[in-house]
């Protein structure tokens, strides 16, 4: 009887064991998408407060469109991440259940196995039947040993009561994990029927918007590729500017495309590859509107957008500051542009881009998180964005990898 149930109670506690395992790993994944919810839960949040706080003027333009797309796009990622926490407690709350059910269908054949023992011990319970045992003993030696199972037989009674107790705390942790996840996933649920409403309703608003400005497609695409040209311009006049230091470092006498550091230089570009991840926004406010390389454009499918570095929308007025202490490699700005500050880190450049004020100017000493500039507003659609960007010598690569995550 013990034997066969000590057998059950190793079963059980495998059984359990691979169930926290498995609780663990769902509780893991849980919370990286709850993470992630959050994280978009705040980008929209963003959007509204950096595109959409002022009122929109009477008359439609494109970047009313761009903007709803960008909220429509970080929305319909929401209601996905959701539905996959849905489905996933979905999930949990079928396997805690059976699990639940396999427990107390457990504990109820330990208990009936412990009534059985309880019984047969009540019956042969009398000090008399004990001590006859004992005197019935051969041996001294053996008398000792059966005082010895006397003593294990009680102890492992009251372990036994004690194991059942156990699981039957267990069935009601499992019990309240079953009515959190329950109560959470009518939270999500309720949560994706307003968002799904909300989308609903900014879709229908794209629509409206695009059907007015439609007649003005073409004068759109143009301006699409106008400033196109003028980022082109801009990035080939940095990637000159950058060979043309990287001449200068090398003293112009034999060619190379990256920078001959000084030790003090290979020092701040070491430094600022181990903050590779962890550098702070160029901005203190921000949202990322458009990524790294080439891209369709959000509202214009048909065209093409590419960018050597990230932009960001920020708040009217807000400062810009540098990412990392460096050196003022070069103030440009175009006709028809904005100004473009460079800062030298080594053999990493970062390009800050779109200025209305510079504080700063060539070959000044700059410190992390001091103040450059302010970012320039569009007077005709109230947003005031930053282009971001890294060189590594006179390659672009994608900031992203580079800032930390806001």
């Amino acid at each position: 009887m013990i034997f066969k149930t000590r057998v059950r109670y190793f079963y059980v506690y495998v059984f359990l064991l691979l169930f926290i395992n498995y609780g663990f790993s769902q509780t893991n994944t849980r919370e990286k998408l709850e993470l992630k919810r959050a994280e978009i839960q705040k980008e929209i949040k963003k959007i509204n407060e950096l595109l959409f706080s002022n009122k929109r003027k009477k008359t439609a333009v494109y970047s009313d469109i761009e903007n709803l797309s960008l909220k429509i796009q970080r929305k319909e990622e929401l209601v996905k991440l959701t539905n996959q926490q849905i489905n996933l407690l979905n999930n949990t709350i079928e396997r805690n259940q059976k699990e639940e059910d396999s427990l107390e269908s457990n504990v109820i054949e330990i208990k009936k196995a412990y009534q059985e023992m309880i019984l047969k011990s009540y019956k042969t319970k009398s000090g008399k039947s004990r001590l006859m045992f004992l005197l019935s003993s051969e041996s001294f030696f053996q008398a000792y040993k059966r005082i010895q199972y006397i003593k294990q037989f009680s102890l492992f009674r009251k372990n036994q009561a004690n194991k059942i107790l156990f699981l039957i705390n267990e069935i009601e942790e499992i019990n309240k994990e079953l009515n959190f996840q329950k109560t959470k996933k009518e939270d999500l649920l309720k949560s994706n029927r307003s968002i799904q409403k909300s989308l609903e309703s900014e879709k229908k608003e794209s629509n409206i918007l695009a059907y007015e400005l439609r007649r003005k497609e073409k004068k759109y695409r143009d301006e699409i590729v106008n400033k196109q040209k003028l980022s082109l311009q801009i990035d080939k006049e940095i990637e000159r500017l950058i060979r043309e230091a990287i001449a200068k470092s090398n003293k112009e006498k034999n060619k190379s495309d990256s920078f001959n550091l000084t030790p003090e230089a290979k020092e701040l570009s070491k430094n600022f590859v181990l903050n590779k991840g962890k550098l702070p926004w160029p901005v203190i406010r921000g949202v990322v509107i458009q990524t790294f390389g080439t891209q369709p454009h959000p509202v214009v499918k048909t065209a093409k957008i590419k960018s050597n570095g990230i932009i960001i929308a920020t708040a009217k007025g807000e400062k810009v500051k540098t990412v990392f202490d460096g050196v003022i490699l070069s103030v440009l700005q175009f006709k028809g542009s904005n100004p473009t500050v460079l800062v030298q880190h080594g053999n990493y450049i970062t390009a800050y881009k779109n200025l209305s004020k510079v504080y700063i100017k060539k070959g000044d000493k700059v410190v992390s998180n001091q103040n450059i500039g302010e970012v320039f507003t569009n007077n005709s659609t109230g947003n005031s964005t930053i282009q971001f960007s890294i060189f590594q010598n006179t390659k672009p690569i994608n900031p992203l990898f580079w800032i930390i995550k806001m």
